[in-house]
């Protein structure tokens, strides 16, 4: 089956209070929850104080007289939430999961010769612990095959053997007979090489019994083949194509299946090694929504994550916590970051009211299967999370569920390793978990509690619980069932847990990003310690505030997340318009991979305010030498490095040298009076003076100014372009202190998709033409319908307006 893009218009309408709204034209991908109106409710908190809703999707297909031999299939890639589908009226097809595809074969529903209706209705509403918006999110499918046909993702490509002279690549294929009588078929798989050469070809004749399966296995040798990796992501593609033998081209089939050649090895000696080579995880957790466009997956937005990402000095992606779109995983591939794929938040005890846990044993099969076989010809994957921090797991009907799992995902792929993130922890944490004493052994729930009456920082009660036996035993036969033991928040068992359990390897599946320094340190220390993924690598909407700045003076709200108006999560090394934020620096300086210093200043509202403890924070600093209502106080400047000392330098003159580098974690921090100029940092190594960063402060002549950058176009036909709004002076020095608002304006073949800051509390909505600048940047996202000049005009009271022009087709 080939897999085409469905282009027919679609209509949609609120179905939520009960009355029917008018249906409007709407282009899927769709995120019906981006307009809705905020609410201060704090039962919306999770969803950054979005509410839920219900909606309906109408379509109308026209099926030609022809179709009567054929196999139709309607395949949405992910409805959230609790999608129903009729077609002309009948149930056709049902899906409760938000992230999981929805496959309906339609061929028991057309009426041919005549335009059929299609009616997808979904809800959305307190169903996560974070923003995963609602509707139509990703892309739909039309498949039109013959009776005879290679099905959906049926085609697994794999490379058993391989080495720098030749690689074998084995073709399984199913290929599925509808029809009441036999049927042959010839199936010939070609080869391409990255460069577009075929490589190799098999044919083979396949018997398929009447509505019945066959399985062909090929078996191709390539030459010299070029090996995926994340330096080199080398691609290669099978096509499948089932014939008759006979010429009849009616009857012929097609599949495409784009594949990297690459080994996977693991082991506690030598860790994990891909073609050989040892690789470390410098891992991002990322949630699924895209920022100012909400949870509505378009390619190129999945591209440019993928990408900046990249830049950023990150390797690995995993996606919390649901399966990650085939566009993410397809741009994975192509840029070369390895990817830990995770199935769900929750098994059978819930974390939101409406998350489907009751329904979990009977759905786990049939969404987990979905997961691996859209995975499973990606190179980038390399490993499958069965769950998230799931509290049932320390339980013995968990730990019998853990294994059930795990089992049915090496049935389905043996070709990759099997995980789950756990925080053993939380098990024991102000019993979170009602956890039978006869499964501790020996252990003493004593030293557990007294560890809960402590007064001690979140971080540090979640290392000393993680020290205790107790935790060491509820988490024992739940690791034992996995490949790779997936530890949240559990660094201090790194070293314990080798030496309790040699063959145990062990990746920090969620960390806190304040902790990076001391984190990478013993992933490099420890060859049975694969990676760190960071909570989190790209900023997110809703659990808003989790990364806010908290100070012992005190704060409005208070609580884990932020009260309303709080929006965005803050938690992230790059922000939700894709700009890089000083944790995302330091990281880069941790990994090794910037030797030049980056100075971060702190806003002088946080001055002499001691911050409390709070692992997802981040300092409230900027890279900006721009403030003009500082005040007489010095401010305070930091400035990250790998080097010994670095030396910082106002206006010209040397303010002295600090020491930094890994001994000081990777951090000098000075105290420095602010007059407008220039702030300069040198490392200095052995003494000398080597690589530098400069400041400058933002002149008082200023403007708006506008960069673009548009996107290829898409299978579906969609072309994305994302403008950076900045107010800078006549260097192009951006203002940061320059949060003025400004309106955009389209002209020419493109709308407004979204627009927005990454300020983390706001009422604005995304779907505005007027923002406010947020540290003197905004990000506009215009998506093209159809071709011709695009001209994106930015305009604010008292400067003049700018603008940028894109050409789309």
């Amino acid at each position: 089956m080939h897999r085409e893009v469905y282009s027919q218009p679609w209509e949609y309408r609120d179905l939520t209070t009960g009355t029917p709204g008018d249906l409007r034209p709407v282009v899927v991908p769709h995120d019906a929850v981006l307009a809705l109106p905020r609410v201060a409710d704090p039962r919306q908190m999770a969803s950054g104080y979005f509410p839920g809703g219900k909606w309906e999707y109408r379509t109308r297909i026209f099926a030609p007289a022809h179709w009567r031999d054929r196999h139709v299939v309607l395949e949405f890639e992910a409805v959230h939430r609790s999608a129903v589908v009729f077609v002309n009226g009948d149930l056709a097809g049902r899906q409760p999961s938000g992230s999981t595809s929805l496959v309906v074969e339609l061929d028991a529903f057309l009426r041919y010769g005549v335009e059929n209706e299609v009616v997808v209705e979904t809800r959305a509403d307190r169903d996560a612990r974070w923003y995963t918006g609602g509707g139509i999110i990703r892309p739909v499918h039309i498949v039109v095959a013959p009776r005879a046909h290679i099905p959906l993702d049926g085609v697994v490509v794999t490379t058993p053997e391989h080495d720098a002279e030749s690689s074998l690549v084995q073709i399984m294929t199913t290929v599925r007979n509808l029809a009441p009588v036999p049927v042959v078929r010839w199936l010939e798989t070609s080869l391409s090489s990255p460069s577009g050469d075929v490589v190799g070809v098999d044919r083979a004749r396949v018997s398929v019994p009447a509505c019945g399966e066959a399985q062909v296995s090929q078996r191709i040798l390539v030459d010299a083949p070029r090996r995926w990796s994340v330096d080199t992501p080398e691609l290669y593609r099978a096509t499948s194509l089932l014939t008759s033998g006979a010429g009849d081209e009616t009857q012929a089939d097609r599949s495409d299946v784009v594949f990297g050649i690459r080994s996977l090895h693991l082991d506690p000696r030598r860790g994990l090694r891909v073609n050989g080579q040892p690789v470390k995880l410098r891992g991002a957790c990322v949630h699924a929504d895209n920022g100012v466009i909400g949870g509505a997956t378009f390619d190129a937005a999945e591209e440019r994550r993928v990408a900046i990402l990249k830049s950023a000095g990150f390797n690995a992606i995993r996606s919390a916590h649901q399966p990650m779109s085939r566009a993410m995983l397809d741009a994975c591939d192509r840029i070369g970051m390895l990817v830990m794929d995770e199935l769900t938040d929750v098994w059978t005890k819930a974390k939101s009211p409406e998350d489907g846990s009751d329904a979990f044993l009977d759905r786990w099969p049939s969404e987990l299967e979905a997961m691996i076989r859209k995975d499973r010809n990606h190179p980038s994957v390399i490993m499958y999370s069965i769950g998230n921090e799931i509290p049932e797991a320390a339980t013995r009907s968990g730990s019998e569920l853990t294994r059930a799992m795990a089992a049915a995902t090496r049935a389905l792929d043996p070709t990759r390793y099997v995980t789950a993130a756990v925080n053993g922890a939380l098990f024991v944490m102000d019993g979170a978990v009602d956890v039978d004493p006869e499964r501790l052994g020996g252990a003493s729930l004593e030293a557990v509690a007294e560890i809960n009456t402590r007064s001690m920082s979140l971080e540090d009660r979640m290392s000393a619980l993680a020290l205790t036996d107790a935790v060491a035993e509820l988490t024992e036969e739940a690791y034992g069932a996995l490949d790779i033991a997936g530890m949240n928040y559990q660094e201090a068992r790194y070293v314990l847990d080798h030496e309790r359990y040699p063959n145990r390897v062990i990746v920090g599946s969620e960390t806190f990003p304040t902790r990076i320094d001391r984190l990478w340190g013993l992933v490099l220390a420890n060859p049975h310690v694969i990676g760190d993924f960071t909570w989190t690598g790209w900023d997110y909407l809703g659990e808003p505030g989790l990364g806010r700045m908290h100070y012992r003076d005190g704060e409005p709200g208070g609580g884990a997340l932020g009260a309303y108006p709080f929006l965005i999560s803050f938690a992230g090394d790059i922000d939700i318009t894709g700009e890089r934020r000083p944790a995302s620096y330091f990281r880069e300086i941790v990994f090794g991979l910037r030797s030049e210093p980056f100075i971060a200043v702190r806003r002088p509202h946080t001055r002499g305010r001691e911050m409390k403890a709070a692992p997802w924070s981040w300092t409230d600093s900027i890279p900006s030498w721009t403030w003009p209502d500082a005040g007489s106080d010095p401010l305070e400047v930091e400035v990250y490095s790998d080097a010994a000392e670095v030396e910082l330098f106002a206006a010209g003159s040397s303010l002295g040298r600090q020491p930094a580098g890994v001994a000081h974690g990777y951090r000098a921090l000075f105290e420095v009076p602010y007059a407008p100029g220039r702030l300069e940092a040198l490392a200095v190594r052995d003494g000398v003076p080597t690589e530098r960063t400069v400041l400058r402060t933002a002149g008082t002549d200023r403007r708006l100014a506008l960069s673009a950058e548009l996107s290829d176009q898409d299978a579906g036909g969609h072309r994305l372009a994302f403008v950076v709004v900045e107010l800078v002076d006549d260097a192009g020095v951006r203002a940061t202190d320059g949060d003025l608002e400004v309106e955009v304006d389209i002209d020419g073949p493109g709308v407004l998709q979204g627009f927005g800051s990454a300020r983390p509390e706001t009422e604005e909505s995304f779907v505005d033409s007027r923002h406010r600048l947020y540290d003197g940047r905004a990000l506009a996202v215009i998506r093209a319908t159809g071709s011709g000049r695009i001209v994106v005009t930015a305009s604010t009271p008292g400067l003049p307006s700018a603008y940028v022009e894109v050409r789309a087709g």
